[in-house]
């Protein structure tokens, strides 16, 4: 067997499909030209992006006009809070987001105390759930902005969003959902969520890098974070990514078509492995939401034994996995969700995730599996006989 990859979550292969609908428009045809310009060649980049616009909001239930195209989920994030944040200052200067967000969100929120808003990190329970409770009780008369993730990228538990979402209108507030993860993995429709705002990213649904989009609900202002030419509305300046965004369009059309089918056979092969995993490998403790999870998501710790430790034996064997969030570059900091859930510290430090894809076999798994049984094995005789030499 070759190398396995279970890494989806970080990012995802581009799909064929997605490669050759993004060609004519990075080679020397009518497609590569700029869509602001009045010639056949801009026209022609104008009508696929249009286009893709408006596939990309019919997949969330949204109106073209309702759609901003990023350079990914990340400035979707901070353009949804920071912008959020600025354009209704006026109404007031609080901010509530959870504690176990993305660091897009995080370090939003941290960009916006030093600006003078007061922000609130809802705690989580052992599962990584936000209760719709805290968000009530968080909220005051000068909260304008609510952002809580759709689903978590490290422990995939699912939030209710519906129901903060409704906590949050029938407070005056406006409600952001970072869907990231969620778009490739569930139904993400903004009506049915009751969100005025959600972030979606391309490469987590086999598109290519460098190209998201943020759904702002109609006649809801935002300031921009970028100004230039006032292209997206003047809610991001720049000059369009077509071939990006057309990519992403692609990856969206043939998402839709399988991702239910996909989702149920993950789901499968997950629960399939964890049951196997929890009888092989002593002590073994599944983290995240034991349902209300993504149904690619194998999050687990093993006290005794190092993450880090599982992770580069698993590489040297073919095997890509996670010990956490793969957008912190260089960090070696123990993960700020598993913190956030109170785990003792020991399972903390030998967290590892595994994440499936549209084409993970369940002899991937097993493979994986074996590889873990032996890793595990060997990592804790080692520490046996370091303890016992000391």
């Amino acid at each position: 067997m070759g190398r396995i990859y279970l890494d989806h979550s970080a990012t995802t292969p581009v799909r064929t499909e997605v490669r050759e609908a993004m060609e004519p428009f990075l080679a020397e045809s009518d497609g590569f030209g700029n869509a602001s310009s009045i010639h056949s060649y801009g026209q022609h980049a104008k009508a696929a992006l249009d286009n893709s616009r408006e596939l990309l909001a019919a997949a969330l239930g949204a109106e073209p006009s309702e759609i901003t195209f990023t350079s990914g989920g990340t400035e979707a994030d901070n353009l949804a809070l920071i912008g959020l944040a600025f354009a209704h200052r006026a109404k007031g200067d609080h901010v509530i987001v959870s504690s176990i967000e993305h660091d897009a969100i995080l370090n939003s929120a941290k960009f916006l105390e030093s600006a003078g808003f007061r922000v609130t990190y809802v705690a989580v329970d052992s599962f990584g759930l936000v209760d719709p409770q805290s968000i009530s009780d968080a909220i005051d008369e000068k909260t304008i902005v609510v952002s809580i993730m759709h689903a978590n990228n490290e422990v995939g538990t699912i939030q209710p969003i519906r129901e903060i979402a409704a906590i949050a209108r029938e407070r005056g507030v406006l409600f952001h959902s970072d869907a990231v993860q969620s778009f490739g993995q569930l139904p993400v429709f903004v009506d049915d969520l009751g969100v005025h705002a959600l972030s979606v990213s391309s490469h987590k649904i086999y598109g290519p890098k460098g190209v998201g989009a943020l759904y702002l609900r109609r006649g809801i202002g935002i300031t921009p974070l970028l100004y230039g030419g006032g292209q997206e509305r003047d809610r991001r300046s720049g000059t369009e990514n077509i071939p990006g965004i057309v990519g992403f369009a692609e990856a969206t059309r043939l998402l839709l078509a399988e991702r239910d089918a996909n989702s149920e056979r993950m789901q499968v092969l997950r629960n399939g492995f964890l049951q196997k995993a929890t009888a092989q490998i002593e002590g073994l403790r599944i983290n995240g939401h034991p349902t209300r999870r993504l149904p690619n998501n194998i999050n687990f710790s093993v006290p005794g034994v190092e993450g880090e430790a599982m992770l580069l034996n698993l590489d040297i064997a073919g095997i890509a996995a996670s010990s956490g969030s793969a957008c912190a570059s260089g960090s070696i900091e123990p993960s700020h969700v598993l913190l956030a859930m109170n785990l003792p510290a020991e399972c903390v430090r030998s967290a590892l995730r595994l994440t499936l894809g549209r084409k993970t076999t369940e002899a991937e798994l097993y493979a994986t599996l074996e590889t873990l049984v032996r890793t595990t094995q060997r990592l804790r005789q080692m520490t046996d006989h370091t303890l016992t030499a000391a």
